[in-house]
């Protein structure tokens, strides 16, 4: 017999993306190549670049199955251009910057179908910029929370994101929600060892994780999120190698990968990360071009 529904009763669905993609970086020069990841989590081999080569750019989901790379650092200047990824994976030409010019931001998906690029380098800026559900970025919004970079976000709790640790004049590890809505708001007081150069990504549908970037020295520790939104304190480091200036993503519907890195040369390895938050140690070099300070997502 079916379950009978109380009248008005709504059943919230959020995607959940299959695979992934990590893109752009620096190895010796400035890079625009991608590697997709498969819905197991096998990172594929370089797909040759679009767009205008570039470091430190961030990347979100947006439309539930699609995906876009934002802002980054080229020869000496930073941009607000965005390269919009379809749900096929491939990666589409420059589109003119919206917003404030920056590098080492953060992104993540909100609202289930949304997503939002906040804070960065050179300022440190606060400023947010929303993308709607077409892969459309708005122009910026005020600030909220401290200004920093090289920090992290993901989604949590379906349809809401958290950006989270950094640096400003030091390492910091404050936290800061991001509403159904795309609101940003003020400062929650830090959980874990401080530190920048992290990545993060959701898991299990519905939860997040903050892991591995510098703390006076390159970690592999983790910090989960709940479906709630709230960071829990250091998880053990890891088997795999402690690195920096990596990379994460959502895969197969509710597992996570961080990848590729410095500590201090440029990586290629990954770490699986399960639906209940277990991160794995170090998969056999992948076959993708070693690199740092780059970007991912996921689609599909």
């Amino acid at each position: 017999m079916f379950p009978i529904l109380p009248a008005n009763t709504a059943t919230a669905s959020f995607p959940e993306n299959d695979e992934g993609m990590f893109g752009y970086g620096v190895h010796t020069t400035k890079r625009s190549m991608t590697n997709l990841v498969s819905n197991t989590g096998v990172v594929s081999s370089d797909v040759a670049g679009v767009g205008t080569a570039r470091e430190s750019p961030a990347a979100c989901e947006y439309g539930g199955d699609k995906a876009i790379f934002g802002y980054g650092l080229i020869e000496g200047s930073y941009v607000s251009m965005s390269n919009l990824v379809s749900n096929a994976g491939v990666v589409a030409s420059d589109v003119t910057g919206v917003g404030t010019a920056r590098g080492s931001l953060g992104a993540c998906e909100y609202g289930g179908d949304k997503g939002i690029f906040g804070f960065g380098n050179p300022g440190p800026y606060a400023v947010t910029n929303l993308v709607s559900n077409a892969g459309v970025v708005a122009s910026d919004t005020a600030g909220v929370g401290t200004a920093r970079y090289a920090l992290g976000a993901c989604e949590y709790g379906g349809d809401k994101g958290i950006f989270g640790y950094g640096y400003t004049d030091d390492y910091v590890s404050m936290s800061n929600l991001v509403s159904n809505a795309g609101v940003v708001a003020s400062d929650t007081a830090g959980v874990g060892t401080a530190r920048y150069t992290v990545a993060a990504c959701g898991y299990g549908g519905d939860k997040g994780i903050f892991g591995f970037g510098n703390a006076a020295g390159v970690t592999a520790i983790t910090n989960l999120v709940s479906n709630t939104g709230v960071v829990a304190s250091d998880q053990a480091a890891v088997t795999g190698t402690a690195r920096q200036y990596l990379a994460a993503c959502e895969y197969g519907g509710d597992k996570g990968i961080f990848g590729f890195g410095s500590a201090p040369y440029w990586k290629n390895m990954t770490n699986l990360v399960s639906n209940t938050g277990v991160v794995a140690s170090d998969q056999a070099a992948e076959t993708g071009t070693t690199r740092h300070q780059l970007a991912a997502c996921s689609f599909n």
